[in-house]
């Protein structure tokens, strides 16, 4: 019988996204899947040390979904929310009737950017499915259902 410990680590994808990491008799396996993680943030993570080094890992599954060389530069999430805050900020600056839907194709992951949108805007962002974000203490104060806020990540009534 030989015994396997799977260890759980953050995978910076979306909320809850887990990277697995098999450690048994015959090696140490790392699952990736969907993450998103910044430049030094692995090399942070206690759980893939062993006291003061680094665990060998023999096999290594990772999620290849961006392995092309058009995508050679993914931009970080830094420079993704700088580029959206200023054209947020600029539109709803010129006027309080201006306002900004975004065109959010997934239920999750958003979280960073409603986050920081509200924090540095101090604008809330409107939600239809607030439910989803009970569970997310962090998020709440920055989403609402108050639809006369000027930014929404709702479906635009046309």
């Amino acid at each position: 019988k030989e015994d396997v410990v799977v260890t759980l680590l953050p995978a910076g994808h979306c909320p809850g996204s887990v990277m697995f990491l098999f450690e048994g008799e015959n090696g140490t396996v790392l699952y990736t899947g969907d993450f998103r993680l910044a430049k030094g943030e692995a090399a942070r993570m206690e759980l893939l040390h062993s006291g003061t080094s680094v665990k060998d890992i023999q096999s290594v599954y990772l999620d290849t979904t961006f392995c092309d060389p058009k995508f050679y530069h993914i931009p970080s999430r830094e420079e993704c929310l700088n580029g959206i805050l200023e054209l947020v900020r600029s539109w709803t600056s010129l006027s309080r009737n201006h306002v900004v839907w975004l065109n959010c194709k997934a239920a999750y992951g958003y979280e960073y950017l409603f986050i920081n949108l509200s924090e540095e805007l101090g604008i809330k962002v409107h939600t239809n499915k607030l439910d989803m974000f009970r569970n997310m203490p962090e998020i709440l104060c920055h989403v609402t259902t108050d639809q006369c806020t000027q930014i929404h990540a709702c479906r635009h009534p046309r």
